[in-house]
């Protein structure tokens, strides 16, 4: 669905941001929210030719955790949020 609607708006930037649990290490848990929102934008540049320069990466970590992770890993606090950005 996400690639219809990003290429029937081609003119908007997108900014792609990657999440984490809000367990261990804060700036590791950037980090890897960061990596999994570049594979993100890789994959649609890959598979779709979408121009890469639309893209802005943003990692938060825990910054966005949908609720404390007190029954173990869960793959909602492992996804990825798009924004359509106009300018």
């Amino acid at each position: 669905e996400f690639v219809d609607i990003a290429q029937q708006f081609s003119n908007v930037r997108i900014r792609v941001e990657g999440n984490t649990d809000n367990t261990g290490n804060y700036e590791t848990n950037i980090a890897l929210s960061k990596k999994r929102a570049q594979a993100v934008v890789d994959y649609l540049v890959n598979e779709y030719g979408m121009d890469r320069n639309r893209f802005i990466v943003v990692g938060n970590g825990p910054k966005k955790a949908i609720a404390d992770n007190v029954n173990g890993p869960n793959e909602k606090y492992r996804r990825t949020d798009f924004n359509l950005i106009a300018d």
